[in-house]
């Protein structure tokens, strides 16, 4: 995280629900129910703050025939419930669905390395007021924002590599 003060680590916001909570009441306001694999799939997701893409979740599941396998397509569809739930935001990268924590996360936005791939989140109080300030300049009420700064980050401009995926072979 750089050290200009006006960019500040991001803090966990305070929710009334769990994610698991959350999740059964948008699943009980839709007549759906909690299957073992939703719940695998939510606490696979919550069990760490990051971004990734249904591939990178797959690999984290155990492979088929084994206890707490969960299909491609089920993971597919319950992460669109889970975006639909409020629990994760998706963006598109480069032609990527990637998915991040919204529900319990506070407003950012991000730095990527189209090289790499790296994202990086920040908070910046300027932009906030830039933002709030063009929204006033144009009688616009502002509810909420994505910004995604594209470029190469140090690692990749030094010609350090990440280690890449299979999935980036193909």
């Amino acid at each position: 995280m750089s050290t200009d003060p006006d960019l500040t680590p991001l803090q966990p916001v305070q929710v009334a629900l769990t994610p698991q909570e959350r999740f059964n009441d948008y699943l009980q306001s839709r007549g759906m129910r909690n299957t073992e694999q939703r719940r695998i799939l939510l606490d696979c997701v919550f069990h760490q703050h990051d971004h990734f893409d249904a591939d990178q979740l797959l690999e984290r599941l155990p492979n088929k025939g084994q206890s707490g396998y969960v299909s491609r397509p089920t993971v597919y569809r319950t992460l669109g419930e889970f975006v639909d739930a409020g629990l994760l935001r998706k963006f598109v990268l480069d032609g990527r669905s990637v998915y991040e924590h919204d529900y319990g996360y506070p407003q950012h936005d991000h730095l990527y390395c189209s090289k790499c791939e790296k994202l990086i989140e920040f908070q910046s109080d300027a932009l906030i007021k830039l933002r709030d300030d063009v929204g006033k300049t144009h009688n616009f009420q502002v509810r909420n924002h994505r910004l995604i700064v594209t470029g190469v980050c140090d690692d990749c401009r030094r010609g350090r590599r990440r280690v890449r995926r299979k999935v980036d072979l193909i």
